[in-house]
């Protein structure tokens, strides 16, 4: 018996493959999970708890990351005009703790603390 793809997988695990799953699995089966992470900047486990729909964590930021990366998802920056989902969400991460020294990351701190997608972000800071 051979083993299951990760598409096969993703689709026994959800009750309703979503559309950005499914990309993340067709994408894990042309390379591999490790490699789909690193893309993501995301560690492999991850991406197989979401193929297996056992993320615990926040699934909507995985979403925007797959859709960024992986199917040419964008978002209207308020600092830098059109920009790729998985972008906005690396930009958010660093915009949580400020760091001066290199302009673009004072500017884009400055610009996610006003932006109604980073402010929309539940922080457990």
């Amino acid at each position: 018996m051979s083993t299951p793809t990760c598409l096969e997988t993703s689709r026994a695990a959800w009750t309703e493959l979503p559309d950005w799953v499914e990309v993340l699995a067709r994408k894990c089966d042309r390379q591999s999970q490790a490699a789909v992470a690193r893309e993501l900047q995301r560690s492999p486990s991850l991406v197989n708890m979401v193929l297996k729909a056992r993320y615990p964590g926040d699934l909507a930021s995985v979403e925007e990351l797959v859709r960024g990366a992986f199917m040419n998802g964008m978002v209207a920056c308020p600092a830098l005009g059109p920009l790729r989902q998985d972008e906005c969400v690396h930009w958010r991460e660093k915009a949580r703790k400020f760091q001066s020294g290199n302009p673009l990351r004072t500017r884009m701190y400055r610009a996610c603390q006003g932006c109604p997608r980073f402010q929309g972000e539940a922080h457990d800071d």
